[in-house]
């Protein structure tokens, strides 16, 4: 029997043959090291990616890209290198907090911090001033490499025109419909995650071009639409 739930799972899992199929491997996230992952999450809040690379540029040829260096460096100077990424003085705030955090909780060991189970290590990215769910699931998934979905406004954008959240559907509601119906894997999460940014990029934009969208066939949304002139 068709259940309401395996219908989910088959529909989450025909998605990702989808763009997999037109988009292949996404190779997400660019970075040289976890410690580069962690400072690249807090870094592209609210920011272009090309913009991140700039700071962590800055950071990597002062030689401060690991925690001591940016437990050491005075949050003035902090600022003043991260300022292409925007709201710099905040993201200094941030990044300070964090490797002030994992000095007082870990003795500046990321490994230790990483090796708690997901939910812990989630509450507990989760209690660190400036990091909200997307940073935290960002953080455990491509920097731990730990299974929790990210959900951006990419996600809630494509799933609310596939009927399969409603508009106002919260952070967690989303993250629980890929948790619920997906197998637990992290190469999966984050393989299906960068597929989502690149659909809601090229194609699933705030004016969908939905004439190119792999997804047209179960969308709803698109095939309601009048077809182009």
């Amino acid at each position: 029997m068709v259940t309401p739930e395996s219908r989910a799972s088959e529909l989450l899992l025909e998605i990702y043959r989808r763009l997999y199929a037109l988009y292949g491997p996404q190779h997400w996230w660019p970075g040289e090291s976890p410690f580069e992952v962690v400072v690249g999450a807090i870094l592209t809040q609210a920011a272009a990616w090309s913009n991140v690379e700039k700071a962590i540029a800055n950071l990597r040829n002062e030689g401060l890209l690991n925690p001591q260096g940016l437990l050491s460096v005075p949050v003035d100077r902090l600022s003043q290198l991260v300022y292409p990424s925007g709201y710099f003085n905040a993201k200094a705030r941030k990044l300070k907090a964090f490797v002030e955090h994992l000095y007082l909780v870990y003795g500046g060991e990321l490994d230790r911090l990483f090796a708690q189970p997901v939910a812990d290590l989630r509450r507990d990215l989760l209690s660190i001033h400036g990091i909200g769910p997307e940073t935290a699931d960002s953080i455990i998934l491509y920097a731990a490499a730990k299974p929790s979905f990210v959900v951006d406004a990419y996600t809630r954008r494509i799933l609310s025109r596939l009927g399969l959240i409603a508009a106002d559907a919260s952070y967690d509601q989303v993250q629980a419909l890929f948790m619920a119906h997906l197998p637990a894997e992290a190469a999966l999460f984050n393989e299906y995650h960068a597929l989502l940014v690149r659909l809601g990029k090229e194609t699933c934009r705030r004016r969908p071009l939905c004439a190119a969208c792999p997804l047209l066939p179960i969308c709803p949304t698109g095939r309601a639409l009048p077809p182009p002139p």
